[in-house]
């Protein structure tokens, strides 16, 4: 691991010793409303990059230093630093402390069903490792350019940020797995969506098997569209293409990784040569009184 990991050169407290977790308990005080949101980004998440932090919730990038710094040191987070792009920024996940305030936190982006680990580290060291560590930063990007599109725009917000495995709980009767399940309110629309990040490794056919494990879902509700995001536009050609005359259980909408997510980024596989935004495309809560309706608890004229 690099030099720049976080881990300290002498081993601290057995994270078990009563020392070591009064020690933690009296940082907790020190945790900004800030700081435990980002602890519950990482919480369910498992993983974000100082570039994605940075945007999403700092003003400055170097405010964002400095109190990433501090959260390292409080032990709230761990941080190691990214192989995956070769620019050496820090990758952060839950530390002790960020595991104390979060205790139920996933525990594994590969294995959902993977026995709860032993520690902040062993859990960092099942991220680290895992062949799915540039899918998890990929996906996060959309949700984070999201969030900082907010702190530009007074009437956006991103009403719902849900990773895979809370969107696969919570849809479990339409046995569907997104990569990532968000709510976006912008312009007076509110959209849902699913989103299938694509790196262009998976055949197409397997990505087409994916959108008709949708179709059980479409027969109770909501109708949202599913984003396939793609890092080409050759790849997007081909999943057009693959998909024309294909008629899907839920709106379809391809967009390529380095387009804003906000923006007129989506075409609609119906509406070809046409790019929305994302508040634009159709999308459709489902019946008001289900669980997962952003509607459920307010009344039909939105009080």
């Amino acid at each position: 691991m690099s030099s720049e990991s976080s881990y300290p050169a002498s081993r601290p407290p057995s994270p078990r010793s009563p020392a070591s977790k009064t020690h933690r308990l009296s940082q907790l005080r020190r945790l900004t409303l800030r700081d435990r949101g980002l602890l519950a980004w990482l919480a369910e998440h498992y993983v974000l990059s100082t570039a994605q932090i940075r945007p999403a919730l700092f003003p400055s990038e170097r405010s964002a230093r400095l109190r990433l710094a501090t959260l390292h040191r409080i032990d709230a987070v761990h941080r190691f630093v990214d192989v995956t792009t070769g620019d050496s920024q820090h990758l952060y996940t839950l530390g002790p402390l960020g595991m104390l305030v979060h205790p139920t936190a996933y525990t594994d982006p590969e294995r959902p069903d993977a026995r709860p680990p032993r520690s902040s580290i062993e859990r960092t060291e099942r991220i680290i490792g895992s062949p799915r560590l540039r899918h998890l930063l990929g996906t996060n990007q959309l949700f984070v350019d999201l969030l900082a599109y907010t702190r530009t725009d007074p009437h956006a917000r991103l009403l719902r940020w849900w990773s895979e495995q809370h969107a696969t709980a919570a849809y479990a009767f339409a046995e569907i797995r997104p990569d990532g399940h968000g709510i976006w309110t912008a312009a007076g629309r509110t959209v849902g969506f699913f989103l299938e990040h694509d790196n262009g490794t998976e055949p197409l056919a397997r990505v087409l098997r994916k959108l008709r494990a949708y179709e059980r879902l479409a027969e109770f509700g909501p109708r949202y569209p599913v984003l396939l995001r793609v890092p080409h536009r050759r790849r997007e050609a081909n999943l057009l293409d693959a998909l024309a005359g294909v008629p899907t259980a839920m709106p379809v909408a391809t967009g390529l990784h380095d387009e804003h997510p906000a923006g007129p980024a989506w075409t609609l596989t119906t509406d070809l040569g046409l790019r929305r935004w994302l508040h634009e495309l159709p999308s459709d809560h489902g019946p008001h009184n289900t669980a997962t309706n952003p509607h459920r608890y307010t009344h039909p004229d939105g009080h």
